[in-house]
């Protein structure tokens, strides 16, 4: 899910990045708490992410720990 460099996690996407599909790791009390989405928006140190089930999850700039554009999750067969 993170990328690490030297045993460090890594931020490696920026606002550019809206409109992708994002992996993100933040800091939550108690340890870290991941999600997985397209990222909507990231203005006013917040980042929207929507997930697939369409919940929007509202991320605190500061609490990002990691986080890494995505390929996009794969297609679903019909039986």
């Amino acid at each position: 899910m993170t990328a690490r460099f030297g045993g460090r996690l890594v931020i490696a996407i920026s606002p550019a990045d809206v409109g992708r599909r994002v992996s993100i790791r933040r800091h939550v009390t108690g340890g870290f708490r991941d999600v997985v989405g397209d990222l909507v928006s990231w203005h006013g140190g917040v980042l929207a992410v929507r997930r697939r089930d369409g919940e929007l999850v509202e991320i605190a700039e500061d609490t990002l720990a990691a986080g890494k554009v995505v390929p996009p999750p794969p297609e679903r067969r019909s039986r």
